[in-house]
């Protein structure tokens, strides 16, 4: 099991910041890397930008240039910095834990999520 917390997300202006912070709790899983997903308006769940335990970072498209995913895999802490918001980047967003159960294949644990909300 795997307790996934994020926090931080809130309103802001076009061209404004926000930090999202995740905390993971994992218990007998050995997490490989951790991400930020944000919920479309469709309900689908795409890749923001994920962290691997080297330290290794991927981001969408979208968001490159932009928004910044930082922290240590290995303490289950990591950050989303995100500039120069737009409207388009209004979501859900949630952080995902990637990993190896002791006693269990691979899973993949999910936050509760947190609203970011780009508005003038």
């Amino acid at each position: 099991q795997v307790q996934v917390v994020e926090s931080g997300g809130g309103l802001a202006q076009p061209g404004g910041s926000l930090r999202l912070s995740c905390v993971a709790t994992p218990n007998a899983f050995t997490v490989i890397a951790m991400g930020w997903y944000r919920q479309t308006p469709d309900g689908q769940r795409e890749l923001i930008a994920r962290i691997s335990q080297g330290g290794d970072t991927t981001y969408a498209d979208s968001v490159k240039g932009r928004f910044t995913v930082s922290g240590d895999v290995a303490v289950y802490t990591i950050y989303l910095e995100m500039n120069s918001l737009k409207p388009e980047d209004t979501a859900y967003y949630f952080c995902n834990v990637d990993g190896y159960g002791d006693t269990f294949g691979r899973r993949y644990y999910w936050g509760q999520g947190t609203q970011v909300t780009v508005s003038a």
